[in-house]
């Protein structure tokens, strides 16, 4: 059964990339994924048949091209317009954007260097009150009283200034990488990930309680108002006189700050990619490959596991402190409870979810763990709501909804949630989703044929075919599968 399944999935995807079936295909996936989201904005399944289109080209043999133009349309232009519409899906977008930039800084960390990081989160912590300190007025209340603005107080820099922070958050972060670092150059495994987690909560603690004697961080109240950047004059008026008749409504200043910084995310996310795929590629990437799966024989050979160790925290941390900043622009608020321990497992179920070490993997796994969490379990929660304040019930058992407890609302077993589908996923495909291609090949068994294993019980080798080369005969089993084959 398993195998007819894997016969007719080949047979689909070789007619999907046949000719220009795959343009068409594409185009029209992605069409009617728009208009099903056009005509029904609250709809779950249009939005995953929208969502599943937009991804769909990256898996389809096609021109780059044709690949790039899918990709401006539906990031610049469809997207946009949908999320003008309603609101929520720009929302799931850019958490999609932002999460996707935390899980490749930590995939830089984990998947190619090796190291268990458990907490990341302390550098989008950094970034968030870099900008939530400079670009608010708490430099002018460090001798207030916590949670108190003395009426007339001044915001201490312009809101231009957040586009510098996006740069200032990269560069900060990265030192705080490098300084995290230096204590964990001499160990490795269980102990790396305790000083990772110890150094997440010494943050997240001195955000919390650095309101006094000096009021850094306001404390467990955080820090808001936050400043958002200026928006050109006439930009808004421009964009309602193209997509207005196609939202069907103008669009307000503060929608159109969330197409802004969705636009913004979108632009870390595409820089990050095409830094990820570069590291991959190049010296550093491959030597990370080399301390991850034996950092003794690396270091014999010259490879100084060291310093690039220090290099994979500083550039993983660099993505995390540029989404900081943007998070803490867009939310206007940034408290200590944003950065918990529990926010970078759930960063950390996003690599594992998607492929370890895999670029596009880790995308899908953010991709997946978002949807679920603000759509899936939110939505189907509303409409257990809904079923509570109305008179249905069961009949054959004569249960009405309305005596259902809150407490069994899924939303509030999201950790649960993740915790089935990890362990699933490391029983049925522990490589993840999208796995990248070596750690498919770790994972994919070889066992010895009789012929290998009489080359290996003599010390000989073998070849491809089964065959001793010195000799030229092959295995009895080789002869009997090529017979079975004719």
């Amino acid at each position: 059964m398993k195998t007819k399944l894997r016969e007719f999935l080949q047979k689909i995807v070789a007619f999907l990339n046949r000719g220009r079936v795959p343009y068409f295909f594409s185009l029209g996936a992605i069409v009617l994924g728009f208009i099903l989201v056009y005509l029904s904005p609250r709809s779950i399944p249009a939005f995953l048949v929208f969502a599943a289109a937009a991804g769909l080209p990256y898996f389809l043999t096609m021109n780059k091209a044709f690949k790039l133009a899918l990709a401006v349309l539906v990031a610049v232009v469809l997207v946009p317009i949908l999320g003008a519409r309603n609101i929520f899906y720009l929302e799931v977008i850019f958490q999609i954007a932002v999460f996707s930039a935390l899980a490749l800084g930590l995939n830089i960390v984990v998947g190619f260097s090796g190291l268990l990081n458990f907490g990341y989160m302390a550098f989008y912590a950094v970034g968030a009150y870099l900008w939530a300190f400079f670009g608010s007025q708490q430099p002018f209340l460090l001798n207030a009283i916590p949670g108190t603005v003395p009426p007339g107080t001044q915001f201490f820099m312009a809101p231009d200034w957040f586009y510098l922070f996006i740069f200032l958050g990269i560069i900060v972060a990265a030192i705080v990488g490098l300084i995290l670092g230096l204590p964990v150059l001499r160990v490795r495994g269980d102990y790396l990930a305790i000083i990772t987690l110890g150094f997440g909560e010494i943050v997240r603690q001195l955000a919390n309680n650095l309101d006094k004697p000096i009021n850094l961080t306001n404390g467990p109240q955080g820090i808001t108002p936050i400043q958002r950047p200026s928006l050109p004059e006439g930009v808004i008026k421009f964009f309602n006189n193209i997509f207005e008749p196609l939202v069907g409504r103008p669009v307000t200043v503060n929608q159109f700050y969330n197409i802004l910084f969705y636009l913004i995310a979108l632009v870390v996310v595409i820089v990050a990619i095409v830094i990820t795929y570069r590291l991959d590629d190049s010296k550093m990437g491959r030597a990370w490959t080399a301390i991850r799966e034996d950092e003794l024989a690396a270091t014999a050979m010259g490879i100084p596991a060291n310093r690039l160790k220090l290099t994979a925290f500083a550039v993983g941390a660099s993505f995390a402190g540029a989404m900081g900043v943007l998070f803490a622009a867009s939310r206007t608020f940034v408290s200590p409870e944003s950065f918990s321990f529990l926010q970078s497992v759930g960063v950390l179920t996003m690599v594992i979810l998607g492929g370890i070490g895999s670029i596009p993997g880790v995308i899908i796994g953010a991709t997946v763990v978002i949807i679920l969490n603000l759509q899936v379990l939110q939505s189907f929660s509303l409409f257990l709501s809904q079923l509570r304040q109305s008179d249905a019930y069961i009949p054959i058992i004569n249960f009405y909804w309305r005596d259902l407890s809150n407490q069994l609302d899924p939303s509030k077993y999201q950790r649960l949630v993740f915790g089935i589908i990890l362990i699933l996923m490391m029983i049925y495909r522990p490589a993840g989703i999208f796995p990248a291609a070596r750690r498919q090949r770790e994972l994919r068994k070889h066992p010895l044929d009789d012929g290998e294993a009489k080359a290996a019980a003599k010390g000989g080798p073998v070849n491809d075919a089964g065959q001793d080369p010195d000799t030229g005969s092959a295995s009895a089993t080789n002869v009997k599968e090529n017979d079975h084959e004719r």
